[in-house]
């Protein structure tokens, strides 16, 4: 893709994040517009051009966006953080018309980096607003997966849930791509993959099994291994409908049933508990969350 490619793309993501009226919406094409800035270096880390920001954060004058740059790095600092982590100069190469470019001054900057920076924004701009939110959420979430093994057991499965939150939307899209288009049909499909998972167990049966009420959901009954076979099962099936471009409603549910089993069968060959014999936890998702809601007002 070419820069004026590029950045046509780019406006009309970011038309849509602002124009778009309800909140998953606007969640969506806020995921979609700082995410289509998003750099990947040598070593797999994550970066944005601060330039590339700047634009989206609809600053006219880099040298305007370069002092809410320097009063994110005060605020790094401020945190007991190492500012050159987060904040790397780099000469950044900028189209300047007819194809040519030309290096300018600018930043490599990590999440945190940019979440700090957007803290520091103008919040009477929507854009500044939306990417307080993205990038704070998405911060949060890193710190999660960072510090997974020092977490309780249900903050471990609220991190986990949350993740199941947003990655069933991804797998909910893929699986529209391939042909699964109605409510019915969409259940139909999931229904696969906890067969594939639970040896055979559909949604009903593991919903009997845990002893369920009829309006509690089985997602928010699980401990955090459960919770992270579902999580892989998930993920899973979303890359594989993208990448082998299934098509059809009668692919797309083998496709979710098989990864479903190979996920069980690899937690058999690793001398795992099945996830149909995990104990279902006393405590639901929803539990938790007003406890932690108390003890943070606290």
């Amino acid at each position: 893709m070419n820069n004026e490619e590029f950045s046509r793309k780019l406006n009309e993501i970011k038309e849509r994040a602002l124009a778009k009226s309800t909140p998953e919406e606007e969640t969506q094409y806020t995921e979609s517009l700082f995410e289509s800035i998003k750099h990947i270096d040598e070593n797999g880390d994550e970066f944005w051009y601060a330039r590339e920001l700047s634009k989206v954060l609809e600053y006219r004058d880099f040298r305007n966006f370069e002092l809410t740059i320097y009063k994110a790095m005060d605020a790094c600092e401020n945190s007991s953080n190492i500012v050159s982590d987060h904040f790397g100069e780099v000469t950044e190469m900028v189209p300047i018309g007819s194809g040519a470019k030309r290096g300018f001054k600018s930043y490599k900057l990590s999440r945190y980096a940019c979440y700090l920076i957007v803290m520091n924004g103008d919040p009477s701009k929507k854009i500044i607003a939306l990417g307080q939110t993205y990038f704070a959420v998405k911060t949060r979430q890193q710190e999660l997966i960072e510090n997974f093994d020092d977490l309780t057991e249900d903050k471990k499965r609220l991190a986990i849930r949350n993740e199941m939150i947003a990655h069933n939307k991804s797998l909910a899209e893929a699986a529209k791509m391939a042909g699964v288009e109605t409510p019915q049909e969409y259940a139909i499909f999931q229904n696969k993959g906890y067969q594939g998972l639970y040896g055979g167990l559909g949604a009903k049966e593991i919903h009997t099994r845990k002893g369920l009420k009829k309006s509690q959901k089985i997602l928010d009954y699980m401990g955090s291994t459960e919770l992270a076979a579902n999580l892989f099962r998930a993920t899973q099936t979303d890359e594989k409908l993208r990448r082998d471009h299934i098509t059809g409603k009668s692919a797309a549910n083998t496709t979710h049933y098989e990864v479903g089993k190979k996920v069980r069968q690899t937690i058999k060959e690793l001398g795992g508990t099945m996830p149909e014999d995990l104990p279902t936890p006393p405590k639901s998702i929803k539990q938790i969350e007003q406890e932690q809601n108390k003890l943070e007002k606290k």
